[in-house]
């Protein structure tokens, strides 16, 4: 049996809990890939639960620790590189250079951003992260998993619609973006998957609270199906699917972050429970949609 490449992790870091690179790290191992993860940013636990200590690597020692990993013996082995939440601006240069390096060594490598700045409440990062992100890091990926409010304000505009978040998603020219917490019919959230040639909806049930850490699980199980070459839709409706599942079981356990640990069996769930609409460039229905 072949062994499975490497994915680079390059993400924020709690003491506690299962957010950023412990929830991406995690998750890739569970589904049998070898992780590297380079921390950003490190916190006691989750921003949202309380204030706390911050700590950032400093800038010239972050950039000389990517700069060895871009020069190691085994990059070779690597076949994603994977970025998430920011410690600063500053981060997205050496990322960026990172990335050059994986793919000039491994050209079917790919890169999936994870632009991690902020949500329905607004902006939870320097606006200047956000900056370097759309203009260093967007243009080099292979796959996006931004948020709507995210996708939103990379591109300075008001997305009120699915046809919108398509328009502009295609407008920023990943090959293809998840974008979270799209429109869907009463009750439900919705998922949007983009590509140049078609776009799908895949929802299910919403929840007026959720456990932290839904979207660094989506977005890892999402680029783990791809990279085990489900096709998009396949691989987004699984990951979907799993992450309703660790939602159902975080919210029964009463948990404030995700339960990968009593649930990383769901990784690999059966995608049931989601309902998935293939969608015209109009956004218009076009097949019926299927639920489980």
């Amino acid at each position: 049996m072949k062994a499975k490449q490497a994915v680079i992790v390059v993400n924020s870091q709690v003491a506690r809990g299962s957010v950023g690179g412990r929830a991406g790290v995690f998750v890739l191992q569970r589904m049998g890939f070898p992780a590297w993860w380079v921390p950003t940013v490190q916190f006691p636990w989750h921003p949202g639960h309380s204030p706390s200590t911050r700590m950032a690597p400093e800038p010239a020692v972050f950039r000389a620790f990517l700069a060895d990993l871009a020069t190691a013996p085994w990059l070779g082995e690597v076949g994603a590189v994977m970025s998430g939440y920011l410690g600063d601006a500053g981060q997205a240069e050496a990322i960026a250079d990172l990335v050059d390096a994986v793919k000039a060594k491994n050209p079917d490598a790919t890169y999936l951003c994870d632009p991690i700045i902020g949500d329905a409440g607004g902006l939870f990062q320097p606006e200047d992260v956000g900056v370097a992100i759309r203009e260093v890091l967007l243009p080099r990926a292979d796959t996006a998993t931004p948020n709507r409010f995210e996708l939103a304000w990379l591109s300075g505009k008001s997305l009120e619609t699915n046809d919108e978040l398509i328009a502009v998603a295609r407008g920023i020219g990943v090959g293809e973006m998840v974008v979270t917490s799209a429109f869907a019919g009463e009750g439900a959230i919705g998922n949007l998957l983009v590509r140049p040639e078609s776009a799908s909806l895949f929802s299910h049930l919403a929840y007026p609270s959720v456990p932290h850490g839904s979207g660094d699980l989506l977005a890892a199980l999402y680029l783990g199906n791809r990279l085990d070459r489900l096709l998009p839709e396949v691989a987004l409706e699984r990951a979907v699917a799993s992450t309703h599942d660790l939602i159902t079981l975080g919210r029964a356990m009463g948990d404030d972050e995700m339960p990968l640990v009593a649930g990383q069996a769901l990784f690999e769930s059966a995608p049931d429970g989601v309902t998935v609409e293939t969608l015209s460039d109009a956004s218009h229905m076009l097949s019926q949609s299927r639920s489980g």
